[in-house]
C-alpha cells in the first residue's frame, strides 16, 4: 500500500512538471510574475538567512574552539579553517535550505492550496489558462534563480559570525582566524554549494508547489499538506545532498 501511494504521488508529480514545464500562454505575464515571487519568497528570507547565519557561525567557532583546546598540536587557526569549511561545505547549502523550506516551502504550499480550496484554479483551467505553469512556474524560477545569492550571503555571514566572536572575546586571535580562512582555500567549495543549492532549491518550490496544487479539503487540509510539503522537501534534500557530494567530492 505505502509503495503504491509513494508511485502515485510520482507520477502525478511527473505529470504536474511537465504541466508546469511548457511554453507559457503569455510570456509576459510570466515575467511580471517573478519579481513579485522574488520579493515574497526570497527577499523577504533575507533577514532571517542573516541572522541565522552570523550567530550558527558564531556558535560554530566557539564550539570549535572550545573541543579543541586542549587537543596537542593543534594549530589556533584550525578554527578559522573547520569554521569555514563547515559554513562553505554544508550549512550554507544544505541546512540553510532545510531551514527555507520551512519558511518559504510552506507558503507556497499554503497560498497555492488556498486557491484550490477556493476554487481560484478551478476558474483559472475554466477560462482555458493552464494553472500550473501559470501559478507554479514563476515560484520555481524565482526561487531558483534567487538561491545562489542567498547562499553567497549566508557564507559571507557565517564567516563573519565567527570573526565578529574573535573580536568581542579572546577565544582566538583575528589574526588567527583569517589566516584559517585562508589557509589552503578551494575556491571549488563554493561552486559545488552553489550548484547543490539550485537543485535544493528546485526541490524545495516544485514539492511545496505539488502538495499544495493537490490538496483536498478545507483549511485544516492546507495546513496537513503545508506540513507535508516540509516534511518531504526536507528528507529529499538530505538525499540528494549525499547523492550530489558522494558524485561531486568524490
Amino acid at each position: 500500500m505505502l509503495v503504491f501511494k509513494v508511485l502515485h504521488n510520482i507520477g502525478q508529480y511527473t505529470g504536474l512538471m511537465s504541466r508546469v514545464f511548457i511554453r507559457p500562454d503569455n510570456w509576459r505575464k510570466s515575467l511580471i510574475q517573478l519579481p513579485k515571487e522574488i520579493e515574497k519568497f526570497v527577499l523577504n528570507s533575507l533577514v532571517l538567512v542573516i541572522i541565522v547565519s552570523a550567530f550558527i557561525g558564531a556558535i560554530m567557532a566557539i564550539q570549535i574552539k572550545l573541543n579543541t583546546r586542549g587537543t596537542p598540536l593543534m594549530p589556533h587557526y584550525a578554527t578559522g579553517f573547520t569554521t569555514r569549511d563547515a559554513i562553505l561545505l554544508e550549512f550554507s547549502a544544505t541546512i540553510m535550505c532545510i531551514i527555507l523550506a520551512g519558511k518559504v516551502g510552506s507558503n507556497i504550499a499554503s497560498e497555492i492550496g488556498t486557491m484550490r480550496i477556493t476554487e481560484q484554479i478551478d476558474a483559472l483551467e475554466m477560462m482555458g489558462v493552464n494553472s500550473a505553469n501559470y501559478l507554479i512556474f514563476p515560484k520555481i524560477v524565482a526561487f531558483v534563480v534567487m538561491m545562489p545569492f542567498l547562499v553567497l550571503v549566508s557564507m559571507a555571514l557565517g564567516v563573519f559570525g565567527g570573526y565578529l566572536v574573535c573580536i568581542l572575546s579572546d577565544i582566538i586571535s583575528p589574526s588567527e582566524y583569517i589566516y584559517g580562512i585562508q589557509y589552503n582555500f578551494h575556491p571549488f567549495y563554493i561552486l559545488y554549494s552553489i550548484i547543490k543549492s539550485l537543485f535544493f532549491a528546485f526541490i524545495i518550490s516544485s514539492v511545496s508547489s505539488y502538495y499544495g496544487y493537490y490538496v483536498k479539503g478545507g483549511a485544516l487540509d492546507v495546513g496537513k499538506a503545508s506540513t507535508k510539503a516540509v516534511v518531504n522537501s526536507s528528507i529529499l534534500i538530505l538525499l540528494a545532498n549525499i547523492l550530489l557530494t558522494n558524485f561531486m567530492l568524490t
